[in-house]
């Protein structure tokens, strides 16, 4: 979900990777989670995610940079019948391979985004082990797409 913005042109349809930006990533990924706050309605959400409701007023408000990927992936996940933690798991998939594909380690990622995170700090994000927001998310993921061969 969130890494398909970048597969289905959600920056543009014939984007060149050296063309991918933060901002334009983190655009889709406000509308990916408003649009299904939107079509399932913020008391199913809360029903079936336990999603705190200063994070769906964030969300209805168009501003999920500071919300957590794993809150993010729930609201996404509920109009699929998807577990969140499967979305969530897909991303991190996406991320790690994508290093991979363009050799990037994390202290590369670190030293290419504002985010004031460490290489550290981007390896504990991305394994799940220090929780990543989808500001942040879009910001890794802008530097993977452009490092891409």
């Amino acid at each position: 979900m969130f890494h398909e913005v970048v597969a289905d042109g959600a920056t543009g349809a014939e984007r060149d990777a050296d063309e991918v930006t933060a901002a334009a990533l983190l655009a889709s990924f406000d509308a990916l989670v408003s649009e299904a706050l939107a079509e399932v309605g913020r008391d199913r959400i809360t029903e079936e995610t336990g999603v705190d409701g200063a994070v769906l007023d964030a969300v209805a408000d168009g501003n999920a940079a500071g919300i957590r990927l794993e809150d993010g992936a729930a609201i996404v996940a509920v109009p699929t019948d998807r577990g969140g933690d499967a979305v969530v798991a897909e991303v991190r998939d996406h991320l790690l391979m994508g290093m991979a594909t363009a050799v990037l380690d994390v202290d590369a990622i670190a030293a290419a985004i504002d985010a004031d995170l460490t290489g550290q700090e981007v390896q504990q994000a991305l394994e799940g082990r220090a929780p990543m927001t989808l500001g942040q998310l879009a910001e890794i993921m802008a530097v993977i797409e452009r490092r891409k061969p």
